[in-house]
């Protein structure tokens, strides 16, 4: 009787053991009265500069209902965030955290390189929200119809320019509607004031061909992945590249610090520019308030589209992550709320996708820094205008060979000629076919 007495006492003593270790993992949110009630979930993230304060205000928000939720992002550089994430999806997603900001350009690269390695948004329902971002940054954030980030900022372009130095050449920047016409008010800007008419970073960087491209519904690759560059539309767009610098209204600089000493000194009139260069010019050049205003981008003929896309980028979840139902919860939250797209945009200058937003009291006010121009209202009315462009995973070999080109035509190569060595060498570089025109 003693003897069956202890087996029965360790029986009840395995017993409860058992049910405290099935208590103890609990859910993510914490259980239901049980021991796992009040279980914190911790989020973790990269990123890089001001996304990171952006995100880290939109879990203060998140948290006034989810309290048990928290957030821990690293700032990392950005090429940094790229080499981390590469390594870390070779690896099958082990080191990485929940997710990850991800540049625009990129996503499509990644998606083909690790396609396992993001979580796919349209299983979890995301594709009822969308249809509210605008179609380009539905294109972009898509494969094989599903939806692998949630989008975030992008970069509606336009034309920054000196409202003081148009003035003084007698220049209406609502006269120029073509690339022609800015040529025009270029020379003339030029004559009356010295400044030259635009910066280009003419052998390391593209952003106004990508931005010329953009309008004219063109890029690197196609929607079938072939090679453009030698698209007509292409050529048009170099040839008037070649126009701007054989009148002498480029002035070449020296990457990003080259194009922002431009900006300050006033040896520039204007700078086609995504909408998030706003940020930068209030903040370097203070001393220009009132000086500034922005017109669309122009057209290639009279009534052609005059909306372009420079730069954005968009958040990933990581598909090995264990908490990968709660990031998807919150992300869903900061990219659909028009609160903390408002909080992005006006203290961090990260231009919303998400065109609810569109309609708050923001994007009709005037902006004092920028003539009392309702600057916002033009980049938004923008956003639903905007091409699709096609990155493709080979994004970055299309920019070395079209930056190449570039620096042929402004070395007095003919524009078709170099575009054509140039999609010949990526061709060579990617093995995918060339269009022929």
């Amino acid at each position: 009787m003693k003897k069956s007495s202890k087996w029965v006492g360790l029986l009840l003593m395995v017993s409860l053991l058992l049910s405290a270790c099935g208590n103890s993992g609990g859910s993510s949110e914490g259980g239901s009265g049980g021991e796992g009630e009040g279980k914190k979930t911790t989020l973790t993230a990269w990123a890089w500069n001001v996304n990171v304060g952006a995100m880290e205000e939109a879990m203060a928000l998140y948290q006034k209902q989810n309290p048990n939720v928290e957030l821990k992002i690293e700032d990392l550089g950005r090429l940094d965030v790229y080499d981390k994430l590469s390594t870390g999806l070779a690896a099958g997603g082990s080191g990485l955290p929940d997710f990850v900001l991800v540049e625009d350009d990129r996503i499509q690269g990644y998606l083909d390189a690790f396609p396992k390695g993001f979580l796919n948004l349209s299983e979890k329902g995301f594709d009822a929200k969308l249809s509210e971002f605008p179609e380009f940054k539905r294109g972009i954030v898509s494969k094989d119809g599903a939806a692998y980030a949630f989008p975030f900022d992008a970069g509606p372009a336009g034309v920054f320019y000196r409202t003081d130095l148009f003035e003084q050449a007698g220049v209406d920047p609502a006269s120029i509607e073509t690339w022609d016409d800015y040529i025009t008010a270029g020379k003339k800007i030029k004559e009356k004031t010295g400044a030259q008419l635009l910066p280009i970073d003419k052998f390391k960087d593209d952003a106004t061909f990508r931005i010329m491209l953009n309008t004219l519904g063109v890029y690197y690759y196609d929607a079938n992945g072939n090679i453009d560059l030698t698209n007509p539309k292409a050529v048009q767009a170099m040839t008037v590249q070649k126009k701007l610098n054989d009148e002498g209204l480029i002035k070449d600089v020296n990457g990003w610090d080259g194009t922002v000493s431009a900006t300050i000194d006033g040896s520039i009139a204007s700078i086609p520019f995504g909408a998030w260069y706003y940020g930068t010019i209030i903040d370097q050049a203070k001393e220009l308030e009132g000086k500034w205003g922005v017109f669309p981008v122009p057209a290639f003929e009279k009534g052609g589209n005059r909306a372009a896309n420079l730069g954005g980028s968009s958040w990933m979840i990581n598909a090995a992550s264990d908490n990968a139902d709660e990031a998807y919860k919150f992300l869903e939250f900061f990219s659909t709320s028009v609160d903390v797209q408002k909080i992005a945009m006006e203290k961090y200058g990260l231009f919303p996708s998400y065109a609810p937003v569109y309609k708050e009291d923001l994007f009709q006010k005037e902006v004092p820094f920028f003539s009392n121009q309702k600057i916002w209202k033009l980049f938004a009315d923008e956003m639903e205008k905007i091409p699709t462009p096609y990155y493709t995973k080979d994004y970055a070999i299309g920019l070395d060979e079209a930056v190449k080109a570039q620096a042929d035509v402004f070395n007095g190569k003919d524009p078709a000629e170099a575009l054509k060595a140039a999609a010949d060498r990526l061709s060579e570089r990617t093995k995918r076919e060339v269009n022929s025109y």
